[in-house]
C-alpha cells in the first residue's frame, strides 16, 4: 500500500492539512476474500470548483475517481470519472477544510458512505477498465458500473452508470444530489462559493424599497402529504433550529421573515392546547387568548410551531413591547405566527416536505378568522434583495428554509438566519449606579461564556435602549440577585469596576452591537429586552458561518482557542474543588481536548450521571498519555487513592470495587486520567440480583449507519412483543446500547441466559443481518448483538460518559422518536452535548426508567424458545 499511496503523499504537506497522512494502521484485506466487506465513501468537495470523489476500498487503500456533476440514478446518464491517485483507508471518513494553496484546497464533507459488493474478481475488473458492483450506502444503493474510456486526457477517463434496478430513477424526476445534499457523519452542510459575478452588483439601491412579493401558498389546494406515517402524539416536543450563516448559500430555499419575539409551540391533544417555549416551559396561562384560538382551529391533536410578537406603531416586531405585554397580562395585542407542523391529527409529518409542511397548515389556517393567528408566509423574491429590504424595514433578518428539507428536532442546516446587524443574547452579571437625570440603573455588565473552557467573561456594557419603565422594573428583577463577588474568571479593573453592583448570573437579555472587538467586548450595543424562553447557562458568542468556513473549525483545531486563553490568562485548575494536575496534557489531539475539559465535562454532567451510577459499581478507562496512548481497564482499587471515589466490597471480587456517582468523584477520576466511565448491571448492597439488562448493537464498522438505525428498530420491536420496556442510547462508539430495566428477581446466570437468547432469535430469523457469535469475523456485513456484558461483573460504558476515541464522544440517551434522525453514535461529544441538553430542558429521555417495574417471565421464555 505503501507504493500506492506515494503520489497522494507528494502531494501534500502533513503539517498544514488536516487530511490523514495514512500512517495510521488501516485495515490491509484482499478484497477476494470471501466474506469480507469492503467500504466505500463519496466526498463532496467544494475545491477549484464543486465536484464529488468516488471512493472504493481495493487491497488496502481508496481507489479514487473525481465525478464533476456527482452521481446519478438514472441508467441512461454517464457521469464522467476522472481516476486520480490512491487515498489512505482513514480517509473515508474526512470532513474538514483543506486550506489556501493546498493541493485540493476547499470544504469537504462525507456526502455518502457504507459497503460495495464486487461482481466477479474486482482486481481483474479493475485492471481491465469494467468494475461491477453493488452499493448499500445511505443514499446510494443496488448495482453500479464504472467503465474505462479511451478518452485523451492527462488522467484516465471512465464513466460511472448506474445499472437498471429497482434503485434507478429517472433524472427528470428525481436528483438525489439536490434532495440530500448534507453529510451523512455530522451536521455539516456545503454550501458552494459564489463564482462570477456578485448578486450584490445587481441589486438597484437607487430605487425605493418595496415590499417582497408575497408566494402563494396554495391554500386552497388539497395536499399530497408523501412520507407521513401515523404515529401517537409525543408528550414533548423540541423545534427545530436554524444556522447563522453570513449570506445566502445558493440552491432552492424558502425563505421567511425572522421575526423579533419568542419561539412558542402549540400541543393539541384531545382538543386541548398547550403553549410551550423552545425549552419547554409551559406558557398557556401567559397567552389564554393565543391557546383559544388554537383550539378554535378544530384539530383532535397536533404540534404547530411558530413565533409570537408583539408590532409596534409601524406594524413592524418589538420585543420591548412583547415583554410590556406579558408583564402586563395584555395577551391580545399578542400575534401568533405559524409556519410549520410538524404533527397533525394522527400523523407525524416530520419526514414531509417543508413545502407540504406548510401547505398543510395553510390549509389549516385558511378557515382561521382569529385575528391573533397568522401564517407566516415565504417570499419570491431572490435572498439578497429580500434581505436587502427587510434590513431597510429595520426588520432582524431572515430564516431560510432548504426546499424539500424534513423537520429535525435539533440545529440543523437545512434551517439558516441571515441578520440584518450583530444583536444576539447576553447573561447578565452586573448593573452600575445611574448619573445625572438617569433614574433606576446606568448600565448593564454583560458577559459571555467561552466556547472552550465555558468560563464566564466580560464582554462590555449596555447603557442605551431603556425607558423610564423599563428602568424601574429592571432594577426590580436586579436587586434580589446581588452578590459580594464578580461571577467573571476576567472582570474589569480599575474605573471601569467601581461601584458595580455584582449578580447572580442568572438573568438573560438580547443586546444588538455594530461590534465586537478582538477580546471579545461590544460596542455602541443597545439593549432590547430581557429573556426567560431560553437558559442562561452557556450562552456564547454566536458566530456566522461562511459557505467557504463551514467544515474549517475541525481544521483549525485549538490552536486558536489556546491562544485566546493565552491572552486572558492563565486558566483556572480547580474544578469541585480538586486541584487538576497538568490541566493541559492535550487527551485528544483531533479536537485539542485536554484533561481539564474532561474533568470540566464531567462536573457539569454530573446532575445527569450521579442518578444512574448511585451506588453502582464502575470500572474506568484511564488514559494518562492521551487517547493515541495506552489505554487502561481499571476495574479495583488499588493503593493510589482516586479523590473522593468511593469503594464498595463483593464477595465475588478479590479486590474493592470503585464507586462514582457524584461530581467530586467523576471529577477526581479525571484527575486520575480517567476518560471512560463504565457501570454493572446492579448496585449495593444487592449485587446478586441485576437491576437491567443490555444489549449492545455492534456493527461491522464498514456498514451505513441506516443498518444500524433499522437494526435498534428491529430489537426493540421484539422486546415491545415480549412485553419489555426498553430504553436506547448512542454507544458514542460506532453502535447502540438498549437498556432494559428489570425488577431484583433473577440471579445473573438467568438474565445472561435470556440475552443470549433475545441474540440468538435475531440472528436465527435474520441471519444476513444479525450475529449472536461475538469476534470481527463473525460480524462481517453483521451486527453483533453483544449479551456479553449481562453477566455477574461485566460492565457497559455509562450514559453520558465520554469515549477514548477522536473527538472525545459521548454516549448519549435519546428518545425513540430521535433514532431515524440520528447521524451516527458519535454524534454527541464533550463540545457539543451541552446543546443538546439545553435543547431537552427538563426532558429526560430516560426519566422513568427508574420507576419501572418489570421481570423475566416464563412466557417471555417460551417465546423465545427457551425451556
Amino acid at each position: 500500500m505503501a507504493k500506492a499511496l506515494d503520489e497522494y503523499t507528494r502531494k501534500r504537506n502533513f503539517t498544514a492539512t488536516p487530511e490523514p497522512s495514512g500512517a495510521r494502521k488501516s485495515r490491509r484485506r484482499n478484497a477476494a476474500d470471501v466474506g469480507e466487506t469492503l467500504q466505500f465513501c463519496i466526498q463532496k468537495h467544494d475545491a477549484s470548483h464543486l465536484h464529488y470523489d468516488f471512493r472504493l476500498e481495493l487491497n488496502g487503500a481508496l481507489k479514487s475517481w473525481a465525478i464533476p456533476k456527482g452521481p446519478c440514478l438514472d441508467p441512461k446518464v454517464r457521469r464522467l470519472a476522472v481516476h486520480v491517485e490512491d487515498h489512505p483507508i482513514d480517509y473515508a471518513t474526512f470532513e474538514g477544510h483543506i486550506p489556501e494553496g493546498h493541493y485540493g484546497a476547499g470544504d469537504v464533507i462525507v456526502w455518502d458512505r457504507g459497503i460495495w459488493t464486487p461482481q466477479g474478481d474486482p482486481n481483474e475488473g479493475y485492471e481491465k477498465g469494467k468494475l461491477k458492483f453493488a452499493l448499500d450506502g445511505e443514499k446510494l444503493s443496488g448495482a453500479w458500473n464504472l467503465v474505462r474510456t479511451k478518452m485523451a486526457g492527462k488522467k484516465e477517463q471512465w464513466f460511472l452508470i448506474k445499472s437498471k434496478d429497482a434503485a434507478a430513477r429517472p433524472e427528470a424526476d428525481y436528483d438525489v444530489l439536490e434532495d440530500k445534499p448534507d453529510s451523512v457523519l455530522s451536521e455539516r452542510t456545503l454550501t458552494p462559493r459564489a463564482r462570477g459575478k456578485s448578486r450584490k452588483a445587481d441589486v438597484d439601491t437607487s430605487t425605493p424599497v418595496k415590499a417582497p412579493a408575497r408566494r402563494r401558498s396554495k391554500r386552497g389546494e388539497p395536499t399530497a402529504l408523501e412520507g407521513a406515517k401515523k404515529a401517537k402524539l409525543p408528550e414533548t416536543f423540541a423545534p427545530q433550529l436554524a444556522t447563522l450563516v453570513e449570506s445566502a448559500p445558493e440552491g432552492d430555499w424558502r425563505y421567511e421573515i425572522k421575526f423579533d419575539g419568542y419561539r412558542i409551540l402549540a400541543r393539541i391533544r384531545n382538543g386541548e392546547v398547550r403553549l410551550f417555549t423552545r425549552n419547554g416551559h409551559d406558557w398557556t396561562d401567559k397567552m389564554p387568548r393565543q391557546a383559544e384560538a388554537i383550539a378554535a382551529l378544530g384539530l383532535t391533536e397536533g404540534w404547530l410551531d411558530g413565533e409570537v410578537v408583539v408590532a409596534d406603531e409601524e406594524g413592524l416586531p418589538d420585543f420591548q413591547a412583547l415583554q410590556n405585554a406579558f408583564e402586563a397580562n395584555r395577551s391580545e395585542r399578542i400575534l401568533y405566527y405559524l409556519f410549520d407542523a410538524p404533527y397533525l391529527n394522527g400523523m407525524d409529518l416530520r419526514r414531509v416536505s417543508l413545502e407540504q409542511r406548510r401547505t398543510a397548515l395553510a390549509e389549516v389556517l385558511n378557515a382561521n378568522d382569529s385575528a391573533l393567528l397568522r401564517y407566516s408566509d415565504d417570499f419570491a423574491e431572490d435572498a439578497q434583495s429580500m434581505l436587502t429590504s427587510a434590513c431597510q424595514m429595520k426588520l432582524e433578518g431572515l430564516i431560510g428554509k432548504r426546499a424539500g428539507s424534513a423537520y429535525t428536532s435539533r440545529r440543523s442546516s437545512s434551517w439558516i438566519k441571515i441578520k440584518c446587524q450583530n444583536r444576539q443574547e447576553f447573561v447578565v452579571v452586573g448593573y452600575t449606579e445611574p448619573k445625572g437625570a438617569r433614574s433606576g440603573f446606568g448600565a448593564l455588565l454583560l458577559a459571555l461564556h467561552d466556547d472552550d473552557s465555558g468560563e464566564l467573561l466580560y464582554a462590555g456594557k449596555v447603557g442605551t435602549g431603556f425607558n423610564e419603565d423599563t428602568l424601574k422594573t429592571l432594577l426590580q428583577q436586579l436587586k434580589p440577585l446581588e452578590t459580594a463577588r464578580a461571577p467573571l474568571s476576567n472582570p474589569p479593573k480599575g474605573a471601569e469596576a467601581r461601584g458595580v453592583h455584582w449578580l447572580k448570573p442568572e438573568l438573560l437579555c438580547e443586546v444588538a452591537f455594530a461590534q465586537m472587538t478582538r477580546e471579545g467586548i461590544v460596542r455602541h450595543s443597545v439593549f432590547h429586552g430581557l429573556r426567560d424562553d431560553k437558559p442562561a447557562k452557556r450562552i456564547g458568542k454566536e458566530a456566522p458561518k461562511r459557505a467557504d468556513s463551514v467544515a474549517a473549525e475541525d481544521a483549525r483545531g485549538k490552536s486558536a482557542a489556546s491562544k485566546s486563553n493565552a491572552q486572558k490568562g492563565p486558566r483556572a485548575t480547580d474544578v469541585e474543588g480538586i486541584r487538576i494536575s497538568h490541566p493541559d496534557r492535550v487527551i485528544d489531539k483531533t479536537s485539542g481536548g485536554t484533561k481539564l475539559d474532561i474533568a470540566r465535562y464531567y462536573a457539569e454532567m454530573a446532575p445527569w450521571m450521579s442518578p444512574e451510577m448511585s451506588k453502582r459499581p464502575v470500572a474506568l478507562v484511564r488514559a494518562p498519555d492521551g487517547i493515541e496512548g495506552e489505554l487502561f481497564f481499571q476495574k479495583h482499587a488499588d493503593r493510589r487513592a482516586m479523590p473522593h471515589v468511593g469503594q464498595v466490597k463483593d464477595v465475588s471480587e478479590p479486590k474493592p470495587l470503585f464507586l462514582v456517582d457524584n461530581a467530586k468523584a467523576l471529577v477526581g477520576a479525571a484527575q486520575m486520567g480517567v476518560v471512560e466511565v463504565h457501570g454493572w448491571n446492579a448496585t449495593v448492597p444487592k449485587l446478586d440480583k441485576p437491576d437491567r439488562f443490555v444489549l449492545d448493537l455492534d456493527p461491522d464498522p464498514a456498514l451505513p449507519w441506516k443498518h444500524m438505525i433499522e437494526a435498534t428498530q428491529l430489537t426493540l420491536t421484539l422486546l415491545d412483543e415480549l412485553g419489555l420496556r426498553a430504553y436506547i442510547k448512542t454507544s458514542g462508539g460506532k453502535g447502540m446500547h438498549i437498556v432494559v430495566p428489570l425488577s431484583r428477581r433473577q440471579e445473573w446466570d438467568a438474565v445472561k441466559d435470556f440475552t443470549k437468547a433475545i441474540a440468538q432469535h435475531m440472528a436465527d430469523v435474520m441471519p444476513a443481518r444479525f450475529s449472536a457469535v461475538s469476534g470481527p469475523k463473525n460480524r462481517v456485513g453483521k451486527i453483533f448483538i453483544d449479551y456479553l456484558r449481562n453477566g455477574r461483573g461485566a460492565t457497559s460504558v455509562a450514559a453520558y460518559s465520554v469515549r477514548a476515541r477522536e473527538g472525545l464522544p459521548v454516549s448519549v440517551p435519546i428518545y425513540r422518536d430521535e433514532l431515524e434522525d440520528l447521524k451516527g453514535a458519535n454524534q454527541w461529544t464533550v463540545r457539543n452535548v451541552a446543546e443538546r441538553l439545553a435543547a431537552l430542558g427538563d426532558d429526560d429521555p430516560w426519566a422513568e426508567m427508574g420507576s419501572v417495574k418489570q421481570t423475566i417471565t416464563v412466557k417471555m421464555r417460551k417465546q423465545l424458545g427457551m425451556r
